[in-house]
């Protein structure tokens, strides 16, 4: 079996860009995952120590968060290996980050990056 830990349109507000005044004013931001991890046992115990708890995932995520960067690529590779490195049981990692209403003077919903990485 496969089995994923989902979490979809975390949102934010943080303070990363490229011009000054987006670190400064700052942005919304949403975040999803899609965590490849072996919930077979939670399956069977109904207990949360057996498998990755999205509330500790979501705690991870808004520390990495909360630190300034420049561009969301360097966030998400923060992310990832945060998660890696603090959950072991996740395999794999879909990571979508994205930057709503970006300072580009576009008519855009979002930009922003996707990355997927296992371990």
């Amino acid at each position: 079996m496969e089995s994923y830990i989902l979490l979809e349109g975390l949102r934010f507000y943080a303070y990363h860009g490229v011009a000054p005044q987006e670190t400064k004013v700052g942005n919304e931001y949403t975040v999803s995952l899609r965590l490849k991890a072996d919930i077979t046992r939670a399956i069977a115990s109904d207990d949360v120590s057996d498998t990755v708890n999205y509330a500790e995932i979501h705690q991870a995520v808004k520390a990495e968060m909360d630190i300034p960067s420049k561009l969301l690529e360097h966030v998400a590779g923060r992310i990832i290996r945060r998660l890696f490195n603090d959950f072991p049981a996740i395999e794999h990692i879909d990571l979508k980050l994205s930057k709503r209403n970006p300072p580009m003077g576009a008519d855009i919903e979002t930009a922003g990056v996707e990355v997927h990485e296992g371990r």
